[in-house]
């Protein structure tokens, strides 16, 4: 009875799991990257919402091991989350995930998945993780603050004319070239390890490791600029919505790999020591199939929408939401920090309205918005842990 038990509620967090990855896939965190390639003619909404798809599977499976592991192990000292806790987690996240989908409110998932997480952890035995809170609540409070002035600057250096917007793009494109660079994937780096395309590129070359990868780094940034430069030269139109697509492509690939493991993170207690490879693998790939057909599915309808808005800010304007947006999230995934997109978009939004003149910008809105943020954490930790509660209270009485 036991085990039927454990293999039902098992059943369950998966359930949960796949569609919490089938609703990250066809929320806004799948489909905003394309949204300005779609509203400047650049590629169809279909066939966006086909590559948003591919690129968030890639990225899951690439790129998503240190948040999953964050999640799944990072959030509580002490114990490992039980099929039981890990269905209720799991079913939380869904639950919270798939309102904001379909009311279209931009829900920050990786507040309430964190919180519900937490919330059954502490109500099983476990112990608050502090240094992990004091890293993940840093970056939450510092990235949309931060996020914004890079992105009014940009503005403002795109729109003006002090400097050439040829040459600007191509810097720009140069920095991204620098960040895809160090970007650490799971099979560049030894067995559980991650690497950087420059730290595995560098490790061919004499001399000490870190200069062969600043070396690598250097030689990625100047082919990026060069291709860039020549491509403006050319035609300076196609050129700036070949670099849009390019950006939306790494958007996407980010979103899958810092969201995933908000919606697989509970699972891989469970998997692990039950197949024969490293856990994180298996439980990467079964999200991004989540991440995969949710994008394919029902991301459209969101790509349709969202473009008419990125269609009014125009290329320029997008490429300055974009690439600070890319970077923020990538230092996340760095550091292994569950991150929301809505939250970094949202900043670097403000930062180009407040470049245009801030009568875009509603303070007010900003401010509920934020508070609606600290809401879901909280919501998640006090539901997480009351239905935890409950569930054990009510197992001893029957």
């Amino acid at each position: 009875m036991i085990e039927l038990s454990a293999a039902l509620l098992f059943i369950v967090a998966i359930a949960a799991s796949f569609f919490a990855a089938w609703t990250i896939g066809a929320g806004s965190s799948g489909s905003t990257p394309f949204a300005p390639a779609v509203g400047a003619n650049a590629i169809t909404t279909l066939r966006a919402a086909f590559v948003v798809g591919l690129l968030g599977f890639a990225g899951a499976v690439l790129q998503g091991a240190a948040v999953t592991e964050t999640v799944g192990e990072g959030l509580i000292e002490g114990v490992t989350l039980s099929p039981l806790a890990s269905a209720i987690a799991l079913t939380i996240a869904a639950t919270y995930i798939a309102a904001g989908v379909f009311a279209g409110y931009p829900i920050a998932t990786a507040f309430a998945i964190t919180g519900s997480v937490v919330g059954v952890g502490l109500a099983i035995g476990g112990e608050p993780a502090w240094g992990t809170y004091t890293e993940i609540g840093l970056y939450w409070l510092v990235t949309p603050i931060a996020v914004a002035p890079p992105s009014y600057a940009l503005t403002l250096l795109l729109r003006g004319t002090a400097v050439s917007e040829k040459r600007l793009v191509a810097a720009l494109a140069g920095i991204v070239g620098v960040v895809v660079a160090n970007m650490e994937f799971l099979f560049l780096g030894p067995p559980g390890e991650q690497a950087s395309l420059a730290t595995a590129a560098a490790a061919g070359l004499p001399g000490p490791s870190l200069v062969g990868a600043a070396t690598v780094t250097l030689a990625v940034a100047a082919v990026v600029t060069w291709i860039v430069a020549r491509s403006l030269e050319r035609d300076s139109v196609a050129a700036q919505r070949r670099f849009l697509l390019a950006l939306g492509a790494l958007v996407a690939f980010t979103a899958g790999a810092g969201k995933v493991g908000l919606a697989v993170g509970p699972l891989l207690p469970l998997v692990e020591g039950t197949v024969p490879v490293d856990a994180v693998v298996p439980v990467l790939v079964f999200g991004g199939i989540g991440i995969l057909l949710g994008s394919w599915m029902a991301a459209p309808r969101m790509i349709k929408a969202l473009s008419q808005d990125y269609s009014e800010l125009g290329p320029r304007r997008s490429i300055a939401v974009l690439i600070p947006s890319f970077v923020f999230a990538q230092i996340g995934i760095f550091f292994g920090i569950p991150m929301s997109f809505n939250q970094i978009f949202i900043g670097a939004m403000a930062g180009v309205g407040y470049a245009v003149g801030g009568d875009t910008v509603s303070e007010r809105k900003l401010v509920v918005t934020a508070v609606a943020w600290i809401g879901s954490l909280v919501f998640g930790l006090v539901v997480g842990y009351g239905l935890q509660t409950a569930a054990v209270g009510l197992g001893e009485l029957l």
